[in-house]
């Protein structure tokens, strides 16, 4: 049924200048403005083309999970530039994290290194080793 349209997930965020700037100035994706007239909105385009829209919500929650995961060559290298552009790691009980804040395999060393912060609306997301 659904296998031949097109879809697109989104999320909201309380600002949407700060969403612009750190979406398309620190992770360095292109930001479009979206939304129908008189109501402003954003879309994230990942490469590859997918759409990922961005809403205002005045009483936003921030999600309590992991809205998106960024897979990457080189974890270090990639946290290292995040950190470099202010991005702050959380730490979260039951995961051993490095100086750096990369938990280095989870479930007793297997799985991917991965490192998690927040967007400025306090959305979670992840950067991961690709290998």
């Amino acid at each position: 049924m659904f296998g031949e349209t097109t879809a697109y997930s989104g999320f909201s965020v309380d600002d949407l200048d700060a969403a612009r700037g750190f979406y398309g100035d620190v992770l360095g994706l292109t930001v479009e403005d979206a939304g129908p007239e008189g109501m402003r909105m954003l879309n994230l385009v990942l490469p590859g083309g997918a759409r990922i829209l961005v809403y205002p919500k005045e009483n936003h929650t921030p999600a309590s999970f992991t809205i998106l995961n960024f897979e990457v060559d080189d974890i270090d290298r990639a946290v290292d530039d995040l950190a470099g552009r202010g991005v702050t790691f959380a730490r979260y009980p039951g995961f051993e994290t490095d100086d750096k804040g990369v938990v280095r395999g989870s479930g007793g060393g297997e799985g991917p290194a991965i490192a998690w912060f927040t967007d400025p609306a306090g959305n979670v997301i992840a950067v991961m080793s690709s290998g």
